[in-house]
């Protein structure tokens, strides 16, 4: 949402909100000249006529007070899927969908794009690094970056000229109901593209396009990845695509997932004739995304990573990068699961991938947008992990946990509010540090 928000506060329209909670996104949008209130009240709403667009997102139940006034107003409503597909329908738009490495690859995409001179605007799902933030405007072209969420469907209201697709591991099963449907709704995403336009997608992806080029370290891909490795902490990888080879390309990002990001960017990159030396100096300078296995803390004594995992697939990622990179270290973990939905369909999956931390600290479901469901709980989940360390855990009762506990490499992981634990755990992190 806060994209949008700064979208039209760099044309000078006059924005106002509602959120939950205040975070260091609101405080900055705050700060950027929006006017935004955390109270669920009909009085905060303000000067009634003065309001042309309500633009909302699922994530807002459907009792909220505010929400449900103006759809019952005649103010426009439309959800936020809505206006992104009619602001991006006349530009030549770059839609990034997956349910995994969609939003690294976007903003991969948008540094090289702006980095290279090609340039885009950009609608990003998480706040870049580089730029800090999720919005770039770029008046000089008209190349949009966007972010497809397949939530709700709500990729199906864009109108790309290039489609990218990352991943499609079952998700949202509250909205699909079943892995064939949410196959069903990517395809149909394929099917938005426009004339003559493209789909670049991770090899071996169900889905298909008269104009496809694939990704991977499968040999049949169109663009080949080959010669992984580590080098001070740092991955190194060749790809071949047609007769062009670009050897020993440097990707700062932890995480062997984000060698395939950085390739399906890098295969966009060539079909808009982008450099191969630009390729590979833009690619090295891209300093990663907010909360997506974002270093908080890195010594020689304690190691601190935080992310947004919130799927099994996400935290078997994230856990198996750790893993790598720090092959002799204890992994202590902590978990917020996100939605009484996805841990009951999940439930087994979650279990599995956070066996493989050496310990793990779980907190209660995040609910977001959802009532709690019978028998669904953290302390059923708890009871299915195989792990000898392994304890259920308020959020005020985190941090002093972590400062009796002796940590090697931590990791925290969540789509909730589990972020707040952030700067104070770093802080009791570092106070440990000045002890050692």
């Amino acid at each position: 949402m806060s994209n949008l928000a700064r979208f039209f506060l760099s044309k000078g329209v006059a924005v106002s909100g509602y959120d939950r909670v205040a975070t260091e996104l609101t405080d900055n949008l705050i700060n950027e000249g929006a006017k935004i209130h955390f109270e669920d009240d009909l009085s905060s709403i303000g000067d009634v006529d003065k309001i042309d667009l309500v633009v909302y997102t699922p994530a807002i139940p459907n009792e909220n007070n505010q929400l449900t006034y103006f759809k019952n107003s005649s103010i426009t409503v439309v959800k936020r899927a809505e206006l992104l597909g009619l602001i991006t329908k006349n530009s030549y738009s770059i839609a990034i969908a997956g349910t995994h490495g969609k939003t690294t690859t976007s903003c991969i995409i948008a540094h090289m794009l702006e980095d290279s001179g090609l340039g885009c605007n950009a609608f990003l799902g998480g706040i870049s690094t580089n730029y800090n933030s999720n919005f770039i405007i770029n008046k000089n072209t008209d190349r949009t970056v966007v972010e497809a969420d397949e939530y709700d469907r709500s990729f199906l209201n864009l109108s790309p000229d290039i489609s990218i697709i990352t991943s499609m591991d079952p998700d949202h099963l509250d909205i699909y109901g079943a892995r064939d449907e949410m196959d069903k709704s990517f395809q149909d995403f394929v099917e938005l593209i426009k004339k003559e336009g493209k789909l670049i997608v991770h090899y071996g992806l169900p889905v298909d396009h008269e104009n496809k080029l694939t990704y991977g370290e499968n040999e049949n891909a169109d663009l080949v990845i080959r010669n992984i490795n580590i080098k001070d902490g740092n991955y190194h990888f060749d790809v071949q695509f047609k007769d062009i080879e670009i050897k020993d390309i440097y990707l700062g990002l932890p995480g062997r997932h984000n060698v395939f990001n950085a390739a399906s960017a890098i295969l966009l990159s060539l079909e808009l004739g982008m450099d191969i030396n630009m390729i590979k100096s833009s690619l090295a300078s891209f300093k990663g995304v907010k909360r997506r296995f974002e270093y908080k803390l890195k010594s020689k004594d304690i190691v601190y990573i935080d992310d947004y995992a919130h799927h099994p697939k996400e935290l078997e990622v994230c856990i198996e990068s750790a893993r790598e990179l720090y092959p002799n270290k204890i992994l202590t973990g902590i978990f917020q699961p996100h939605l009484y939905s996805r841990t009951r369909d999940f439930l087994a999956e979650f279990a599995v991938s956070l066996s493989a931390l050496d310990e793990v600290i779980l907190l209660d479901i995040y609910p977001a947008r959802e009532l709690p469901i019978s028998g669904i709980s953290s302390e059923l989940l708890l009871e299915k992990i195989n792990c000898n360390n392994k304890k259920l855990m308020k959020m005020q009762e985190v941090v002093p946990e972590i400062e009796n506990r002796y940590i090697e490499v931590l990791l925290s992981m969540g789509a909730g509010n589990i972020d707040e634990l952030v700067q104070p755990i770093k802080k009791a992190l570092e106070n440990k540090m000045e002890i050692i």
